[in-house]
């Protein structure tokens, strides 16, 4: 089963930032923890990878 989720973006005068929050059930069985640092990798415009860093 997919989990669906919403894409924020937030405008300030000089950027703008794209943000996503990932749901608890991922997290949790990602074993993520706080301040882990990720990365996203583009496929294509309809894949987006997200790989931990180690």
């Amino acid at each position: 089963m997919g989990y669906k989720i919403k894409i924020q973006l937030i405008q300030r005068k000089d950027s703008q930032q794209w943000l996503f929050n990932i749901p608890a059930a991922i997290g949790a069985a990602l074993e993520l923890k706080k301040g882990e640092i990720l990365d996203l990798t583009i496929k294509d415009k309809d894949n987006l990878f997200i790989r931990r860093v180690k």
